[in-house]
């Protein structure tokens, strides 16, 4: 299996010197479709809840602070269409609806953990850089 490195060595090689033209290619187009669909406020903490197995929506919406039922509803159906999450309805009195990660929507934990854990971990710094911006940049 190839190394991230080399992976993105071999993807970008034939735009050496114009970077920019990978934007208008089927590469460009999945990078921005894959960012739009993770890279909200809500999508990567559901992945995430999701990774330990089967969640019922309400046991879902409990563990994600400040999301309201409207948001987890469209999110939900949108992974789901995405092929990243799983629902099952199960005929039952109460209706039973549990979501799961599909086998890609697995694939992207560890991506997510890692970005998560250089979010935790430059946070001080950026937050540093943020006053510095701030202050520099203040109105007098």
């Amino acid at each position: 299996m190839l190394k991230t490195e080399e992976l993105g060595a071999a993807v970008f090689e034939r735009f050496k010197g114009d970077e920019a033209a990978c934007l208008e290619t089927d590469i460009g187009r999945a990078v921005r479709d894959l960012l739009d669909r993770v890279g909200d406020k809500w999508s990567l903490l559901i992945i995430g809840m999701l990774r330990a197995g089967e969640l019922r929506f309400m046991e879902l919406q409990k563990r994600i602070p400040g999301i309201s039922q409207r948001m987890l509803t469209l999110k939900l159906r949108s992974l789901e269409r995405d092929g990243l999450v799983r629902r099952t309805v199960y005929a039952e009195v109460p209706p039973r609806v549990e979501y799961e990660l599909t086998g890609m929507g697995k694939t992207l934990i560890e991506p997510a953990m890692g970005l998560a854990l250089w979010a935790v971990k430059y946070q001080r710094s950026i937050d540093a850089a943020r006053k510095d911006f701030d202050e520099a940049h203040a109105t007098r």
